[in-house]
């Protein structure tokens, strides 16, 4: 399948490596051009390297209010359009009530949330007709998930934004999607799995109870996120796409 992606150009954060570097491998190698983001210059710069002369690495803090604007302006003048945004950050630091504090919180909130909204918001100004913005939430958008407070909070309010964007920006032709990984094998997840103090007997319980039996890997998570941003998918928006081989139980 043309996914229509050649020549398209796409801003994707949290990009040097899991779920952000896997979409932007996707996208570009359909021919995509990206500007890819995090906030290791030497590490971004590498990943961009990785992907090839139609990437750009910049060094940007999700968190940072400048940080919005600059990525739309570099996009526009390195590559002379802007057709989407692909919005990933690393996960809020794990933990129960009880243990995250009120920095974590306030930390996590400018990152995950605010710096996840006001990406939207300037990508949103900017797109034209064919647009598209998703955004990496979580399975916790739908169930929350043990050990992962801050997640459970803040992912579903991303969710229900997204869905006000999707309505908002409808009628200009500019989508909006989620995207709701589950176990896929990242370093975050690994890191998880090594919390409960055997990683390997934690990945194990959790096969079990993934109907394919098995994590996913980054690059099934990154084709279906570049589907999902690409004209391809053009009449699919205001949804959350699970990527979790089947572990939600609802519909």
């Amino acid at each position: 399948m043309d996914l229509g992606l050649k020549d398209r150009v796409y801003i994707v954060t949290g990009a040097t490596r899991g779920l952000g570097n896997a979409t932007a491998r996707a996208l570009a190698t359909d021919g995509a051009k990206v500007i890819i983001t995090g906030r290791d210059e030497k590490a971004v710069t590498e990943a961009a390297a990785e992907l090839g002369p139609d990437a750009l690495g910049v060094a940007a803090d999700n968190a940072d209010p400048g940080a919005a604007q600059r990525l739309v302006d570099t996009a526009r003048e390195r590559f002379g359009r802007l057709d989407g945004i692909l919005i990933s950050v690393g996960g809020p630091p794990p933990g129960f009530v009880a243990d995250n504090t009120d920095d974590q919180w306030q930390t996590a909130f400018e990152s995950v949330f605010l710096g996840a909204v006001r990406l939207a918001r300037t990508t949103a100004a900017a797109l034209g007709e064919g647009g598209a913005i998703g955004f990496v939430l979580s399975g916790s958008v739908h169930e929350p998930i043990a050990g992962l407070t801050i997640s459970n909070g803040l992912r579903p309010g991303l969710a229900g934004f997204a869905k006000s964007l999707a309505d908002e920006l409808g009628p200009r032709g500019i989508r909006v999607v989620g995207v709701l990984p589950a176990r896929i094998d990242t370093d975050r997840v690994r890191e998880l799995d090594a919390l409960s103090g055997d990683a390997e007997a934690a990945r194990t319980a959790n096969e079990a109870r993934i109907p394919l039996r098995r994590y996913g890997t980054p690059e099934e998570f990154g084709r279906t996120a570049a589907f999902l941003l690409s004209p391809a998918a053009s009449y699919l928006t205001g949804i959350m796409v699970p990527v979790d081989g089947g572990f939600r139980s609802g519909f």
